[in-house]
């Protein structure tokens, strides 16, 4: 499992690089205007919020079914958890993206797909703690998958723009 987080697997291959069983469980998810559409909206310095939504959710389909758990489930919500449409750090003073946007992205959800109680949950409290007390381990795997991902995403960002010697800058990517 560690050595697949730390893999640099391309996602906008996903036809290739993702196992058919994954693709299977969310294609109609990847295949909608809306998940595709969070391509165009910035996560985490230099990653994309699609290409943050597939990670969590492909390494939280590996976890959750190594763990004998609802795979499904995290899979199909860790692709929806960060399904919202707007600038955290445009937000007026006051309002909370750690509160606000599990709740937009909720929302979206539903208006793209019936979800499980168990999705819901995912989408709703994948902030945890900060954002309500998880009702199931995979929210909690989900979770905790999330913070790791953005870590690395953060850390490989880092990386390239101040330690790789001989490497062209890599800038920071434009709000749409």
């Amino acid at each position: 499992m560690i050595k697949a987080m730390a893999s640099r697997m391309r996602l906008d291959a996903l036809d290739t690089a993702l196992s058919p069983e994954y693709i299977e469980l969310v294609g109609d998810l990847l295949c909608s205007e809306p998940v595709r559409a969070l391509a165009d909206w910035d996560q985490h310095l230099h990653i994309n919020r699609l290409k943050h939504s597939v990670s969590v959710s492909y390494y939280s389909f590996l976890l959750c079914r190594r763990l004998g758990l609802d795979y499904r489930a995290a899979a199909r919500g860790g692709l929806l958890h960060d399904l919202f449409f707007f600038d955290w750090a445009t937000l007026p003073n006051g309002e909370s993206h750690i509160k606000l946007h599990p709740q937009e992205a909720l929302r979206n959800a539903e208006k793209l797909t019936e979800l499980s109680g168990m999705e819901r949950d995912i989408i709703a409290k994948h902030m945890w703690p900060c954002g309500g007390r998880a009702s199931y381990r995979e929210t909690l795997v989900v979770s905790f998958v999330d913070k790791f991902c953005a870590l690395t995403e953060c850390l490989d960002y880092l990386r390239l723009r101040f330690f790789c010697l001989g490497c062209q800058q890599v800038p920071l990517r434009k709000s749409v």
